[in-house]
């Protein structure tokens, strides 16, 4: 199958253009993430699934133009291939977690096979002077890891890993001295400040692009440009791979768009060997 062409894709296909409560947002979430098998799965199952009441599954089946559900997933049956991921039975775990992070990582190669979207948020970040970076909670290690490998190649990148009421005053000044745009990473669960910043941002005339674990998250309603990379559930703690990728992907993306950054990586090399920094 084209992953252009896969389960998820579908899915995500029949969810746009659809005013969707955050309920409803939670519902097609997990749906998405569990394409293959959610033509197999009953209301009371996928409730359980999204941790929503099963009246609220009716209601979504609803809200995207069926009669209910039992037609939602007669047309789910027909549109998505009808077979079941391999059984992981004999998995641990441990196995089952790092088995769902592959899942994740194909389902954004299958995002990624459109770079459209990816290549326009490049663009944005390159053009940006000074470029603030924005991460709290469970996404501020994101952000750090995008801000520390931007640097290398952008000439002002401002982190923002810190929540508290002087984060408005940090936009302020990034927007005084010229910044137009800035990345947010946001992962669950979200805290409502990261919200009410890029509503914030926004308002004070930034281009937000987002890094989020779905189409279908909070920070959607306050986002220009929102890059999808799902987060494993699996253990006790969140799993972030995916989007750590696209915060390389994003890197990639951007160092297209700054005509000067192979020569900063190369400057970076020589100062470095200079000072001995690394141990060879």
């Amino acid at each position: 199958m084209n992953v252009t062409d896969s389960p998820a894709t579908r899915l995500q296909a029949l969810f746009e253009g659809h005013r969707l409560t955050p309920t409803q947002r939670r519902i097609a979430h997990s749906m998405v993430r569990r394409a293959a098998d959610v033509p197999f799965l009953s209301s009371v199952e996928l409730a359980e699934l999204a941790g929503v009441s099963q009246p609220s599954v009716t209601r979504f089946a609803v809200a995207l133009g069926f009669d209910g559900y039992p037609a939602l997933r007669k047309h789910l049956r027909e549109v998505v291939p009808a077979e079941q991921a391999a059984g992981n039975g004999s998995y641990n775990e441990y196995q089952q977690a790092v088995e769902a992070e592959i899942e994740n990582l194909r389902h954004l190669a299958e995002v990624l096979a459109d770079p459209r979207p990816v290549q326009q948020a490049g663009r944005l970040l390159a053009a940006s002077r000074p470029l603030p970076v924005l991460g709290l909670r469970a996404a501020a290690s994101q952000a750090y890891g995008f801000a520390y490998f931007a640097a290398k190649v952008h000439p002002d990148v401002r982190l923002l890993n810190e929540g508290g009421t002087m984060i408005h005053d940090r936009i302020d000044a990034a927007v005084l001295a010229g910044a137009s745009a800035l990345l947010c990473f946001a992962l669950p669960r979200h805290p409502r400040e990261v919200v009410d910043t890029l509503g914030y941002a926004k308002e004070s005339g930034l281009t937000v692009v987002t890094v989020a674990d779905s189409a279908f998250a909070p920070v959607a309603k306050v986002s220009d440009l929102l890059l999808p990379a799902a987060v494993g559930t699996g253990l006790a703690f969140d799993t972030a791979c995916a989007p750590m990728l696209l915060g390389r992907v994003l890197l990639e993306a951007m160092c297209d768009d700054l005509p000067d950054a192979q020569a900063r990586l190369e400057e970076f090399d020589t100062r470095a060997a200079a000072r001995g920094l690394f141990v060879e």
